[in-house]
């Protein structure tokens, strides 16, 4: 139960199965079949899972809908002892994109996560996420949508969803109306798309951090420029196992890019779906790779510098660390 730091988690992702299926009752929505017999979230492949995923979303219709939303995946982040997390949200399922709408809904998710974190839970940020499948026009309306609302709550910006649907140059005039706001930078990449996303992101997007990037190991070349660059990866290792990227938790090359150099973090990306959380996601590196307290703490403090808060919450959350 070290206190933890997560940079890569899906907001929405990260509901738990019941919630999803109190709300659908609630409001009387049939979600399709999207649950197994024991009640978990159902998919078949990656691009299942995009279903799947965006049919559980479906049930969020309203800013109270996503502010309780935040307390139950906050409650969830704080029974594995996370104290800073980071959380990809969307204006794509906040209201259409409509930068009103989307005011609303960020209102209700931040005062939410301030009212936990007033009660001692963990912090909340927010990544402006834009859906890579709905394409560059809609990524630009949620970039305006990031950069009319950054400070505070919300410190970055990134690309989530099918790393197949064109190419990262293809997003660059979002990420460039990003930056020009003052937000920082990740892409998903290295996930399914191979080495090459991994440089597209860096040459085209410009980002200081990579989700996944696990794909990074293919190309050793590309590897010692991650390490040189010091672009920090965002990893998902039972994500990874659970889609089948790759086999099993000693296959997975978290270490070995650790070992080479690359500044790696560990985070849970959709922890319900993937049937793990920050705890597990511990205890399995321990298991696979014989990772001690030590090691741990070092990934943490790596998370810590990479985050995108500010300045006097990085120190709070240092002391945090230290204190443990």
């Amino acid at each position: 139960m070290l206190p933890k730091i997560e940079l890569h988690l899906h907001l929405e992702g990260a509901a738990p199965p019941a919630f999803i299926r109190g709300l659908a009752k609630e409001k009387s929505i049939d979600v399709g079949g999207i649950f197994d017999e024991r009640g978990n979230y159902s998919y078949r492949d990656f691009w299942h899972f995009l279903k799947v995923y965006e049919a559980a979303t479906s049930v969020l219709q309203t800013p109270q809908d996503y502010a309780r939303l935040t307390r139950a995946v906050l409650e969830d982040c704080a029974a594995s002892g996370v104290v800073y997390a980071e959380t990809f949200v969307s204006p794509d399922f906040c209201g259409g994109r409509d930068i009103g709408a989307w005011r609303e809904y960020l209102h209700a998710m931040q005062e939410a996560a301030a009212q936990v974190a007033a009660q001692g839970g963990p912090e909340l940020r927010g990544i402006v996420t834009c859906i890579r499948h709905f394409g560059p026009d809609k990524a630009r309306e949620t970039a305006l949508c990031a950069a009319e609302t950054v400070g505070g709550f919300i410190t970055g910006f990134g690309i989530a969803g099918d790393e197949k649907a064109g190419k990262p140059v293809d997003f660059a005039w979002s990420f460039d109306c990003a930056r020009e706001a003052g937000l920082r930078l990740t892409a998903h990449a290295g996930e399914w798309g191979g080495p090459d996303s991994i440089r597209d992101a860096l040459r085209d997007l410009g980002v200081e951090r990579i989700g996944h990037g696990v794909r990074a190991i293919e190309d050793l070349a590309l590897v010692d420029e991650l390490a040189e660059r010091g672009t920090v990866l965002e990893v998902c290792p039972g994500s990874n196992i659970a889609l089948g990227v790759f086999p099993d938790w000693r296959a997975h090359p978290i270490a070995e890019l650790d070992r080479r150099g690359v500044k790696v973090t560990v985070s849970t990306d959709d922890p319900p779906f993937f049937h793990t959380t920050m705890e597990r996601e511990y205890q399995m590196l321990h298991r696979a790779f014989e990772w001690d307290d030590g090691q741990f703490r070092r990934l943490n403090r790596t998370a810590l510098d990479a985050a995108f808060c500010d300045a006097d919450t990085k120190a709070r959350i240092a002391k945090t660390l230290e204190a443990a």
